[in-house]
Protein backbone atom coordinates (compact mmCIF):
# COMPACT_ATOMS: atom_id res chain seq x y z
CA UNK A 1 0.00 0.00 0.00
CA UNK A 2 2.88 2.38 0.79
CA UNK A 3 4.45 1.79 -2.61
CA UNK A 4 1.08 2.41 -4.30
CA UNK A 5 0.78 5.70 -2.45
CA UNK A 6 4.24 6.74 -3.59
CA UNK A 7 3.36 5.93 -7.20
CA UNK A 8 0.13 7.91 -6.96
CA UNK A 9 2.02 10.85 -5.47
CA UNK A 10 4.63 10.77 -8.25
CA UNK A 11 1.95 10.81 -10.92
CA UNK A 12 -0.05 13.54 -9.19
CA UNK A 13 3.00 15.76 -8.80
CA UNK A 14 3.93 15.23 -12.44
CA UNK A 15 0.44 16.40 -13.44
CA UNK A 16 0.55 19.45 -11.15
CA UNK A 17 4.12 20.48 -12.02
CA UNK A 18 3.75 19.75 -15.72
CA UNK A 19 6.75 17.45 -15.97
CA UNK A 20 7.02 14.44 -18.24
CA UNK A 21 5.24 11.50 -16.65
CA UNK A 22 6.83 8.10 -16.11
CA UNK A 23 4.91 5.55 -18.18
CA UNK A 24 6.42 2.67 -16.18
CA UNK A 25 5.15 4.22 -12.98
CA UNK A 26 1.65 4.42 -14.50
CA UNK A 27 2.00 0.80 -15.59
CA UNK A 28 2.64 -0.19 -11.99
CA UNK A 29 -0.43 1.82 -10.95
CA UNK A 30 -2.42 -0.29 -13.40
CA UNK A 31 -1.12 -3.42 -11.69
CA UNK A 32 -1.98 -1.92 -8.29
CA UNK A 33 -5.50 -1.08 -9.48
CA UNK A 34 -6.06 -4.58 -10.84
CA UNK A 35 -4.91 -6.07 -7.54
CA UNK A 36 -7.20 -3.73 -5.59
CA UNK A 37 -10.15 -4.58 -7.82
CA UNK A 38 -9.49 -8.30 -7.42
CA UNK A 39 -9.42 -7.96 -3.62
CA UNK A 40 -12.00 -5.27 -2.88
CA UNK A 41 -14.10 -5.05 -6.04
CA UNK A 42 -13.54 -1.33 -6.59
CA UNK A 43 -10.61 1.11 -6.79
CA UNK A 44 -9.97 3.82 -4.24
CA UNK A 45 -11.17 7.36 -4.89
CA UNK A 46 -7.59 8.64 -4.71
CA UNK A 47 -6.42 6.80 -7.82
CA UNK A 48 -9.71 7.52 -9.63
CA UNK A 49 -9.10 11.24 -9.16
CA UNK A 50 -5.83 10.88 -11.05
CA UNK A 51 -7.90 9.93 -14.09
CA UNK A 52 -11.10 11.97 -13.84
CA UNK A 53 -9.58 14.89 -11.97
CA UNK A 54 -10.59 16.42 -8.65
CA UNK A 55 -11.41 19.78 -10.24
CA UNK A 56 -15.19 20.02 -9.79
CA UNK A 57 -14.87 23.69 -8.83
CA UNK A 58 -14.90 26.05 -11.87
CA UNK A 59 -12.22 28.28 -10.32
CA UNK A 60 -9.92 25.30 -9.79
CA UNK A 61 -10.55 24.19 -13.38
CA UNK A 62 -9.69 27.66 -14.69
CA UNK A 63 -6.47 27.81 -12.63
CA UNK A 64 -5.37 24.37 -13.82
CA UNK A 65 -6.16 25.29 -17.45
CA UNK A 66 -4.25 28.57 -17.21
CA UNK A 67 -1.15 26.84 -15.88
CA UNK A 68 -1.39 24.21 -18.61
CA UNK A 69 -1.73 26.86 -21.32
CA UNK A 70 1.29 28.85 -20.11
CA UNK A 71 3.44 25.76 -19.76
CA UNK A 72 2.46 24.48 -23.22
CA UNK A 73 2.75 27.83 -25.00
CA UNK A 74 6.11 28.54 -23.36
CA UNK A 75 7.58 25.32 -24.69
CA UNK A 76 6.09 25.79 -28.16
CA UNK A 77 7.51 29.33 -28.37
CA UNK A 78 10.97 27.84 -27.87
CA UNK A 79 10.73 24.54 -29.75
CA UNK A 80 8.06 24.80 -32.50
CA UNK A 81 8.89 27.01 -35.52
CA UNK A 82 5.21 27.33 -36.45
CA UNK A 83 4.05 28.50 -33.04
CA UNK A 84 7.10 30.65 -32.36
CA UNK A 85 6.04 32.76 -35.34
CA UNK A 86 2.35 32.61 -34.46
CA UNK A 87 2.79 33.80 -30.89
CA UNK A 88 5.16 36.56 -31.97
CA UNK A 89 2.74 37.78 -34.65
CA UNK A 90 -0.09 37.81 -32.11
CA UNK A 91 2.01 39.72 -29.58
CA UNK A 92 1.46 36.98 -27.00
CA UNK A 93 3.73 36.38 -24.04
CA UNK A 94 3.29 32.72 -23.04
CA UNK A 95 4.15 33.40 -19.39
CA UNK A 96 1.22 35.83 -19.15
CA UNK A 97 -1.28 33.93 -21.26
CA UNK A 98 -4.69 33.27 -19.70
CA UNK A 99 -8.09 32.04 -20.82
CA UNK A 100 -9.32 35.55 -21.56
CA UNK A 101 -6.37 36.24 -23.87
CA UNK A 102 -6.64 33.10 -25.99
CA UNK A 103 -8.69 34.89 -28.63
CA UNK A 104 -5.60 36.83 -29.73
CA UNK A 105 -4.09 33.58 -31.07
CA UNK A 106 -5.67 32.36 -34.33
CA UNK A 107 -6.93 28.79 -34.34
CA UNK A 108 -4.78 26.19 -36.09
CA UNK A 109 -6.41 24.61 -39.15
CA UNK A 110 -5.95 21.19 -40.68
CA UNK A 111 -4.80 22.87 -43.90
CA UNK A 112 -1.89 24.45 -42.01
CA UNK A 113 -0.94 21.12 -40.45
CA UNK A 114 -1.11 19.32 -43.80
CA UNK A 115 0.68 22.07 -45.71
CA UNK A 116 3.60 22.66 -43.31
CA UNK A 117 3.99 19.55 -41.14
CA UNK A 118 7.73 20.01 -40.56
CA UNK A 119 7.18 23.38 -38.88
CA UNK A 120 5.09 21.74 -36.15
CA UNK A 121 7.94 19.41 -35.17
CA UNK A 122 9.50 20.38 -31.84
CA UNK A 123 13.28 20.72 -32.02
CA UNK A 124 13.99 18.95 -28.71
CA UNK A 125 12.24 15.67 -29.57
CA UNK A 126 13.13 12.80 -31.88
CA UNK A 127 10.47 11.31 -34.13
CA UNK A 128 9.56 7.69 -33.48
CA UNK A 129 6.22 6.66 -35.04
CA UNK A 130 4.17 8.23 -37.81
CA UNK A 131 0.37 8.11 -37.87
CA UNK A 132 -2.06 9.54 -40.38
CA UNK A 133 -5.66 10.61 -40.38
CA UNK A 134 -7.81 8.31 -42.50
CA UNK A 135 -8.65 10.94 -45.12
CA UNK A 136 -12.45 10.70 -44.89
CA UNK A 137 -12.69 14.50 -44.56
CA UNK A 138 -9.99 15.49 -47.05
CA UNK A 139 -6.25 15.10 -47.58
CA UNK A 140 -4.75 13.07 -44.68
CA UNK A 141 -2.58 14.75 -42.09
CA UNK A 142 0.58 13.02 -40.92
CA UNK A 143 1.46 13.23 -37.23
CA UNK A 144 4.78 12.09 -35.78
CA UNK A 145 4.88 10.72 -32.24
CA UNK A 146 7.84 10.44 -29.90
CA UNK A 147 8.68 7.20 -28.14
CA UNK A 148 7.61 8.88 -24.90
CA UNK A 149 4.14 9.56 -26.33
CA UNK A 150 3.71 6.01 -27.63
CA UNK A 151 4.43 4.71 -24.11
CA UNK A 152 2.54 7.35 -22.14
CA UNK A 153 -0.77 7.45 -23.98
CA UNK A 154 -1.56 3.71 -23.75
CA UNK A 155 -0.62 3.77 -20.05
CA UNK A 156 -2.99 6.66 -19.32
CA UNK A 157 -5.74 5.08 -21.43
CA UNK A 158 -5.34 1.66 -19.83
CA UNK A 159 -5.45 3.09 -16.31
CA UNK A 160 -8.66 4.95 -17.15
CA UNK A 161 -10.18 1.87 -18.77
CA UNK A 162 -9.40 -0.34 -15.76
CA UNK A 163 -10.86 2.14 -13.28
CA UNK A 164 -14.04 2.52 -15.35
CA UNK A 165 -14.38 -1.24 -15.92
CA UNK A 166 -13.95 -0.76 -19.66
CA UNK A 167 -11.04 -3.20 -19.88
CA UNK A 168 -10.36 -6.33 -17.83
CA UNK A 169 -7.52 -8.87 -17.92
CA UNK A 170 -9.87 -11.57 -19.23
CA UNK A 171 -11.14 -9.40 -22.10
CA UNK A 172 -10.38 -9.88 -25.79
CA UNK A 173 -10.68 -6.71 -27.82
CA UNK A 174 -11.45 -6.94 -31.53
CA UNK A 175 -10.37 -3.84 -33.44
CA UNK A 176 -12.19 -3.15 -36.71
CA UNK A 177 -10.89 0.33 -37.46
CA UNK A 178 -8.68 1.32 -40.37
CA UNK A 179 -5.15 0.04 -39.94
CA UNK A 180 -4.02 3.41 -41.34
CA UNK A 181 -5.07 4.91 -38.01
CA UNK A 182 -1.73 3.83 -36.54
CA UNK A 183 -2.03 5.76 -33.28
CA UNK A 184 -5.51 4.45 -32.47
CA UNK A 185 -4.50 0.85 -33.20
CA UNK A 186 -1.27 1.21 -31.23
CA UNK A 187 -3.22 2.58 -28.25
CA UNK A 188 -5.54 -0.43 -28.29
CA UNK A 189 -2.74 -2.98 -28.63
CA UNK A 190 -0.47 -1.44 -25.98
CA UNK A 191 -3.37 -0.78 -23.62
CA UNK A 192 -4.45 -4.42 -23.76
CA UNK A 193 -0.87 -5.50 -23.14
CA UNK A 194 -0.62 -3.35 -20.01
CA UNK A 195 -3.84 -4.80 -18.60
CA UNK A 196 -3.11 -8.37 -19.68
CA UNK A 197 -6.04 -8.52 -22.10
CA UNK A 198 -6.06 -10.00 -25.58
CA UNK A 199 -6.19 -7.85 -28.71
CA UNK A 200 -7.24 -8.92 -32.20
CA UNK A 201 -6.52 -6.26 -34.83
CA UNK A 202 -8.41 -7.01 -38.04
CA UNK A 203 -8.97 -3.64 -39.70
CA UNK A 204 -11.87 -2.84 -42.02
CA UNK A 205 -12.04 -6.35 -43.47
CA UNK A 206 -15.09 -7.91 -45.14
CA UNK A 207 -17.82 -8.03 -42.50
CA UNK A 208 -18.30 -11.80 -42.66
CA UNK A 209 -14.67 -12.27 -41.64
CA UNK A 210 -15.19 -9.91 -38.71
CA UNK A 211 -18.38 -11.73 -37.72
CA UNK A 212 -16.60 -15.08 -37.81
CA UNK A 213 -13.91 -13.68 -35.53
CA UNK A 214 -16.51 -12.27 -33.12
CA UNK A 215 -18.56 -15.45 -32.98
CA UNK A 216 -15.73 -17.99 -32.93
CA UNK A 217 -12.91 -16.05 -31.29
CA UNK A 218 -14.64 -15.12 -28.05
CA UNK A 219 -14.12 -11.37 -28.28
CA UNK A 220 -15.68 -9.46 -25.38
CA UNK A 221 -14.95 -5.92 -26.63
CA UNK A 222 -15.38 -4.46 -30.10
CA UNK A 223 -13.97 -1.20 -31.47
CA UNK A 224 -15.48 -0.01 -34.76
CA UNK A 225 -17.00 2.98 -36.52
CA UNK A 226 -20.81 3.33 -36.55
CA UNK A 227 -20.97 2.63 -40.29
CA UNK A 228 -18.96 -0.59 -39.90
CA UNK A 229 -21.18 -1.57 -36.96
CA UNK A 230 -24.15 -1.08 -39.28
CA UNK A 231 -22.67 -3.44 -41.85
CA UNK A 232 -21.84 -6.00 -39.14
CA UNK A 233 -25.42 -5.76 -37.88
CA UNK A 234 -26.95 -6.32 -41.32
CA UNK A 235 -24.65 -9.28 -41.98
CA UNK A 236 -25.39 -10.81 -38.55
CA UNK A 237 -29.13 -10.61 -39.14
CA UNK A 238 -28.74 -12.07 -42.62
CA UNK A 239 -26.94 -15.04 -41.10
CA UNK A 240 -29.49 -15.43 -38.33
CA UNK A 241 -27.00 -14.58 -35.57
CA UNK A 242 -28.13 -13.15 -32.24
CA UNK A 243 -26.97 -12.44 -28.68
CA UNK A 244 -26.36 -16.11 -27.95
CA UNK A 245 -23.73 -16.27 -30.67
CA UNK A 246 -21.46 -13.62 -29.14
CA UNK A 247 -19.60 -12.98 -25.88
CA UNK A 248 -19.47 -9.21 -26.28
CA UNK A 249 -20.04 -7.09 -23.19
CA UNK A 250 -19.20 -3.68 -24.61
CA UNK A 251 -18.81 -1.91 -27.97
CA UNK A 252 -16.75 1.23 -28.52
CA UNK A 253 -17.94 3.38 -31.43
CA UNK A 254 -16.47 6.63 -32.70
CA UNK A 255 -15.49 8.72 -35.68
CA UNK A 256 -19.04 9.17 -37.02
CA UNK A 257 -22.57 9.94 -35.89
CA UNK A 258 -24.10 7.00 -34.01
CA UNK A 259 -27.89 7.20 -34.30
CA UNK A 260 -30.19 5.99 -31.47
CA UNK A 261 -31.95 3.56 -33.83
CA UNK A 262 -28.70 1.92 -34.91
CA UNK A 263 -27.36 1.81 -31.34
CA UNK A 264 -30.55 0.12 -30.10
CA UNK A 265 -30.42 -2.47 -32.89
CA UNK A 266 -26.75 -3.20 -32.21
CA UNK A 267 -27.45 -3.71 -28.51
CA UNK A 268 -30.28 -6.10 -29.33
CA UNK A 269 -28.49 -8.17 -31.96
CA UNK A 270 -25.10 -8.43 -30.24
CA UNK A 271 -26.45 -8.64 -26.69
CA UNK A 272 -24.52 -5.74 -25.17
CA UNK A 273 -25.73 -3.24 -22.60
CA UNK A 274 -23.52 -0.40 -23.77
CA UNK A 275 -22.51 1.02 -27.14
CA UNK A 276 -20.33 4.00 -26.28
CA UNK A 277 -20.41 7.09 -28.49
CA UNK A 278 -17.06 8.70 -27.77
CA UNK A 279 -14.82 11.29 -29.44
CA UNK A 280 -11.18 11.08 -30.35
CA UNK A 281 -9.04 12.61 -33.08
CA UNK A 282 -5.54 11.78 -34.27
CA UNK A 283 -4.40 15.41 -34.29
CA UNK A 284 -5.33 16.05 -30.63
CA UNK A 285 -4.56 12.73 -28.93
CA UNK A 286 -4.67 12.11 -25.97
CA UNK A 287 -7.50 14.62 -25.37
CA UNK A 288 -10.75 12.67 -25.74
CA UNK A 289 -14.41 12.87 -24.79
CA UNK A 290 -16.78 10.20 -23.54
CA UNK A 291 -20.53 9.84 -23.39
CA UNK A 292 -22.57 9.43 -20.20
CA UNK A 293 -25.87 7.71 -19.50
CA UNK A 294 -27.78 10.94 -20.17
CA UNK A 295 -26.33 11.37 -23.64
CA UNK A 296 -23.91 14.20 -22.86
CA UNK A 297 -20.42 14.30 -24.31
CA UNK A 298 -17.93 14.99 -21.49
CA UNK A 299 -14.61 16.51 -22.50
CA UNK A 300 -11.26 15.72 -20.88
CA UNK A 301 -9.94 18.57 -18.69
CA UNK A 302 -6.79 16.86 -17.42
CA UNK A 303 -4.77 16.48 -20.61
CA UNK A 304 -5.84 19.59 -22.49
CA UNK A 305 -8.11 22.58 -22.92
CA UNK A 306 -11.35 22.24 -24.87
CA UNK A 307 -12.99 25.43 -26.17
CA UNK A 308 -16.46 25.78 -27.66
CA UNK A 309 -16.43 28.64 -30.15
CA UNK A 310 -19.37 30.30 -31.87
CA UNK A 311 -19.56 29.33 -35.54
CA UNK A 312 -19.95 32.93 -36.68
CA UNK A 313 -17.89 35.04 -34.29
CA UNK A 314 -15.15 32.64 -33.19
CA UNK A 315 -15.77 33.75 -29.60
CA UNK A 316 -16.93 31.45 -26.77
CA UNK A 317 -20.39 30.16 -27.68
CA UNK A 318 -23.38 30.98 -25.51
CA UNK A 319 -25.33 28.26 -23.65
CA UNK A 320 -27.65 26.46 -26.05
CA UNK A 321 -25.75 27.64 -29.15
CA UNK A 322 -23.96 25.59 -31.78
CA UNK A 323 -20.21 25.59 -31.33
CA UNK A 324 -17.10 24.22 -33.00
CA UNK A 325 -14.67 22.28 -30.78
CA UNK A 326 -11.16 23.73 -30.51
CA UNK A 327 -8.57 21.70 -28.57
CA UNK A 328 -5.15 22.40 -27.07
CA UNK A 329 -3.37 19.28 -25.73
CA UNK A 330 -1.15 20.20 -22.77
CA UNK A 331 2.52 19.47 -22.30
CA UNK A 332 3.67 16.96 -20.95
CA UNK A 333 1.03 14.85 -22.73
CA UNK A 334 2.17 15.98 -26.20
CA UNK A 335 5.79 16.72 -27.04
CA UNK A 336 6.65 15.79 -30.65
CA UNK A 337 4.17 17.56 -32.99
CA UNK A 338 1.78 19.39 -30.65
CA UNK A 339 -1.04 21.61 -31.87
CA UNK A 340 -2.36 24.71 -30.11
CA UNK A 341 -5.99 25.81 -30.45
CA UNK A 342 -6.64 23.17 -33.11
CA UNK A 343 -9.94 23.68 -34.91
CA UNK A 344 -11.40 20.18 -35.17
CA UNK A 345 -14.37 21.45 -37.26
CA UNK A 346 -16.55 19.15 -35.14
CA UNK A 347 -19.78 20.82 -34.05
CA UNK A 348 -21.66 20.37 -30.77
CA UNK A 349 -24.37 22.31 -28.99
CA UNK A 350 -23.62 23.97 -25.69
CA UNK A 351 -25.87 22.71 -22.90
CA UNK A 352 -28.22 25.14 -21.15
CA UNK A 353 -26.91 26.75 -17.99
CA UNK A 354 -27.40 24.81 -14.78
CA UNK A 355 -25.90 21.88 -12.88
CA UNK A 356 -25.62 18.44 -14.42
CA UNK A 357 -27.03 15.36 -12.70
CA UNK A 358 -25.26 12.55 -14.58
CA UNK A 359 -22.57 10.24 -13.22
CA UNK A 360 -19.72 12.51 -14.41
CA UNK A 361 -21.38 15.84 -13.64
CA UNK A 362 -18.10 17.41 -12.55
CA UNK A 363 -16.62 17.21 -16.05
CA UNK A 364 -17.66 19.82 -18.66
CA UNK A 365 -20.15 18.52 -21.21
CA UNK A 366 -21.97 19.34 -24.44
CA UNK A 367 -24.41 17.59 -26.74
CA UNK A 368 -23.10 14.62 -28.73
CA UNK A 369 -21.18 15.44 -31.89
CA UNK A 370 -23.52 16.92 -34.50
CA UNK A 371 -21.18 16.65 -37.50
CA UNK A 372 -18.59 18.75 -39.29
CA UNK A 373 -19.01 22.52 -39.62
CA UNK A 374 -18.61 22.34 -43.40
CA UNK A 375 -21.57 19.96 -43.66
CA UNK A 376 -24.17 22.14 -41.93
CA UNK A 377 -27.20 23.16 -44.00
CA UNK A 378 -28.31 26.76 -43.44
CA UNK A 379 -31.95 27.42 -44.26
CA UNK A 380 -31.98 30.77 -42.49
CA UNK A 381 -30.13 32.86 -39.91
CA UNK A 382 -31.45 30.74 -37.05
CA UNK A 383 -32.36 27.60 -38.97
CA UNK A 384 -29.43 25.19 -39.24
CA UNK A 385 -29.74 21.48 -40.01
CA UNK A 386 -26.88 19.31 -38.76
CA UNK A 387 -25.56 16.03 -40.19
CA UNK A 388 -26.73 14.29 -37.00
CA UNK A 389 -30.33 15.34 -37.64
CA UNK A 390 -30.15 13.91 -41.15
CA UNK A 391 -28.42 10.67 -40.15
CA UNK A 392 -30.83 10.05 -37.28
CA UNK A 393 -33.88 10.73 -39.48
CA UNK A 394 -32.66 8.52 -42.34
CA UNK A 395 -31.61 5.65 -40.06
CA UNK A 396 -34.98 5.82 -38.25
CA UNK A 397 -36.82 4.91 -41.47
CA UNK A 398 -38.67 1.58 -41.05
CA UNK A 399 -36.62 0.17 -43.92
CA UNK A 400 -33.56 0.42 -41.64
CA UNK A 401 -31.15 1.71 -44.34
CA UNK A 402 -27.97 1.30 -42.30
CA UNK A 403 -25.50 2.90 -42.67
CA UNK A 404 -27.34 5.98 -43.91
CA UNK A 405 -26.52 6.82 -47.53
CA UNK A 406 -27.85 10.19 -48.68
CA UNK A 407 -26.99 13.54 -50.20
CA UNK A 408 -28.45 16.73 -48.75
CA UNK A 409 -28.31 20.14 -50.41
CA UNK A 410 -30.27 23.38 -50.29
CA UNK A 411 -32.54 24.04 -53.29
CA UNK A 412 -35.02 26.93 -53.42
CA UNK A 413 -34.94 27.31 -49.66
CA UNK A 414 -35.67 23.63 -48.95
CA UNK A 415 -33.59 20.56 -48.30
CA UNK A 416 -33.20 18.36 -51.33
CA UNK A 417 -32.58 14.89 -49.89
CA UNK A 418 -31.36 12.20 -52.26
CA UNK A 419 -31.79 8.59 -51.14
CA UNK A 420 -31.21 5.19 -52.78
CA UNK A 421 -34.32 3.21 -53.75
CA UNK A 422 -33.76 0.65 -50.97
CA UNK A 423 -34.14 3.35 -48.30
CA UNK A 424 -37.85 3.75 -49.07
CA UNK A 425 -38.59 0.40 -50.75
CA UNK A 426 -42.03 -0.74 -49.59
CA UNK A 427 -42.52 2.48 -47.63
CA UNK A 428 -43.03 5.00 -50.42
CA UNK A 429 -42.04 8.58 -51.14
CA UNK A 430 -45.12 10.15 -49.57
CA UNK A 431 -44.69 8.23 -46.32
CA UNK A 432 -40.98 9.07 -46.33
CA UNK A 433 -41.68 12.80 -46.69
CA UNK A 434 -44.11 12.58 -43.76
CA UNK A 435 -41.48 10.71 -41.76
CA UNK A 436 -38.94 13.49 -42.29
CA UNK A 437 -41.54 16.18 -41.57
CA UNK A 438 -42.23 14.54 -38.20
CA UNK A 439 -38.49 14.79 -37.55
CA UNK A 440 -38.64 18.54 -38.24
CA UNK A 441 -37.17 18.29 -41.75
CA UNK A 442 -39.00 19.79 -44.73
CA UNK A 443 -37.46 17.85 -47.60
CA UNK A 444 -37.79 17.66 -51.35
CA UNK A 445 -37.12 13.97 -51.92
CA UNK A 446 -35.11 12.54 -54.83
CA UNK A 447 -34.48 8.84 -55.40
CA UNK A 448 -31.57 7.18 -57.24
CA UNK A 449 -30.64 3.57 -57.94
CA UNK A 450 -29.07 1.45 -55.24
CA UNK A 451 -25.94 1.19 -57.40
CA UNK A 452 -25.36 4.90 -56.78
CA UNK A 453 -25.72 4.62 -52.98
CA UNK A 454 -22.00 4.68 -52.18
CA UNK A 455 -21.55 7.88 -54.21
CA UNK A 456 -24.01 9.78 -52.03
CA UNK A 457 -22.21 9.85 -48.68
CA UNK A 458 -18.77 8.53 -47.78
CA UNK A 459 -18.52 6.58 -44.53
CA UNK A 460 -15.61 5.00 -42.70
CA UNK A 461 -16.65 1.47 -43.60
CA UNK A 462 -15.78 2.42 -47.19
CA UNK A 463 -12.10 2.22 -46.17
CA UNK A 464 -12.10 -1.44 -47.17
CA UNK A 465 -9.07 -3.62 -46.49
CA UNK A 466 -9.57 -6.63 -48.70
CA UNK A 467 -8.24 -10.12 -47.97
CA UNK A 468 -8.14 -13.48 -49.71
CA UNK A 469 -10.02 -15.25 -46.91
CA UNK A 470 -13.37 -15.12 -48.67
CA UNK A 471 -12.00 -16.88 -51.79
CA UNK A 472 -9.18 -19.35 -51.07
CA UNK A 473 -6.93 -19.87 -54.09
CA UNK A 474 -4.39 -22.72 -54.43
CA UNK A 475 -0.74 -21.68 -54.39
CA UNK A 476 0.45 -20.94 -57.89
CA UNK A 477 -3.06 -20.54 -59.34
Amino acid sequence: MFETGVRQFRMAMGIVWGRRLNARNIGRLIEDSLATLAEFGEPGTDVRQLVDGPFTDPEAQAHFATQGLRRTAGRLAEQSPFYARRFEAAGVRPDRLDLAGLGAIPVTTKAELVGRPGEFQCADVRRHLSTRTTGTTGRPAEIWLSRYETELWPALGALSAVLRDELRPDDIMQVNVSSRATAAVQLDVAGCRLVGAGCRVLGVVPVDEALDALAEGGSTLLSASPSYLAELLIAARHRGLGPGDFRLRRIQAGGEVLSPSLAAAVRETFGVDEVSDNFGMTEVIPVTSRSCSQGHLHHDINTGLVEYLDLETGKPAAPGALAVIVITPFFPYRDCMPVFRYDTRDVVRRLPEGPLTCEVAGVPATSPLLGKAGQLLRLGPDDVVTPRQLVEAVEALPTQPWPARFRATIHNGRIRLTLPVAAIDGFGESAARNHFAEAGLDVDLAVVSDEEATTLRQVRSDLHERTFAARPVPIGA
